[in-house]
């Protein structure tokens, strides 16, 4: 069951999104900023300009700006845009998704794990963008030769949850704006091994690439490498061995749950890339070993939900937010650990 809750506060962020930045120079004729863009931004249309800055994501000295803006000398440009286009061939097909809530502007959908949101190297077919391309391929936008139509976060392959997918350019824009300027609202449920302590906490590190294992990503505690992260945690739940973590995301890297919890020692439960997939706490018995192993059977991916999503509708401003329960896999983990435990008391 997933619930729409209307009027929460919100308060959160991601950056999947294009970011740029020009300073005006000397010599510069008064010219629309539109055309002044579209000529140093050789791979995005005049059309896309205009409707980003429509949507009010074209800042000129830190305000935002129309299309017809004529730009000055010394002017500070910062552009936020969703996705460059295509370099594959995007192919619509039938799979059946989850759809949470869907209106003209926007579709929420309850990803299933397993499923990769946006084609890419290795997966170019069988994606959620791919579904939504066949459910919506009367919009303009899943026409517009983009690789990632709507899409303004995303998250992982193997982890299961709450995303959103604009329809329109408008909304994908407004959309952007958001996760960018961290107003959205994201909260995950996690399953890691041991308990952390304190039991409430933030966790600050860079998260960057890995420098020996390009496929993973590693914390950088002084800032030598990578993006600013911040990832608040919270136990709801000691199971022994486990326990069950609420996480809010200040940033969106990828990953980012994911490695900062192995980064404080406490990876999520079968997290094969961060360690996680090993008998990692608890006795040496070997009936022990073998509950474990069952469990991993059980939930053969790493033990992340994306449970709740929160936002502001990119038409009528109406603070929308959304919450759905833990997936079965999850859910028969935590029954398993909880009689486990139960047991031994």
């Amino acid at each position: 069951m997933v619930e729409y809750i209307p009027g929460e506060e919100i308060k959160e962020s991601a950056d999947l999104y294009e970011h740029f930045r020009f300073k005006v120079d000397a010599g510069q004729n008064l010219l629309r900023i539109d055309k002044f863009l579209v000529n140093r931004m050789e791979t995005i249309s005049r059309s896309r300009i205009q409707s980003a800055a429509s949507a009010g994501n074209i800042l000129v000295n830190n305000n935002p700006v129309k299309p017809n803006y004529r730009v000055r000398p010394g002017d500070l440009i910062t552009i936020v845009m969703a996705y460059p286009p295509r370099e594959i061939e995007l192919i619509p097909e039938n799979i059946p998704v989850e759809v949470v809530y869907e209106d003209d502007q926007l579709i929420i959908v309850n990803k299933e794990a397993g499923m990769v949101v946006h084609p890419g190297h290795g997966n170019y077919t069988g994606t959620l963008v791919n579904a939504l391309a066949w459910r919506l391929k009367d919009q303009p936008l899943f026409k517009s030769g983009e690789l990632r139509p709507g899409l303004v976060h995303r998250i992982d392959k193997n982890t299961s949850g709450l995303i959103i997918v604009a329809k329109t350019e408008m909304a994908m824009n407004k959309l952007a704006k958001q996760f960018f300027d961290r107003t959205t609202k994201r909260e995950y449920i996690a399953i890691v091994w041991g308990q952390p302590e304190p039991q409430e906490g933030r966790i600050e590190g860079h998260i960057g690439r890995h420098l020996k294992d390009r496929m993973k990503m590693d914390v950088f505690p002084e800032g030598s490498e990578g993006k600013h992260a911040v990832t608040h945690y919270k136990v709801v739940e000691k199971l022994g061995y486990i326990s069950l973590l609420e996480c809010r995301l200040e940033t969106g890297r990828t990953h980012q749950i994911r490695v900062h919890l192995e980064h404080i020692g406490h990876p999520l439960f079968n997290d094969e890339r961060y360690g996680g997939n090993t008998v990692l706490r608890g006795t040496t018995f070997t009936k022990y070993k073998q509950f474990v192993q069952n469990c991993f059977k059980v939930i053969p991916r790493h033990a992340l939900h994306a449970r709740s999503l929160g936002f502001i509708h990119p038409v009528s401003g109406e603070d929308m937010y959304f919450k759905t329960e833990l997936p079965p896999d999850m859910q028969q983990l935590l029954d398993k650990w909880r009689k486990y435990t139960g047991a031994r008391e």
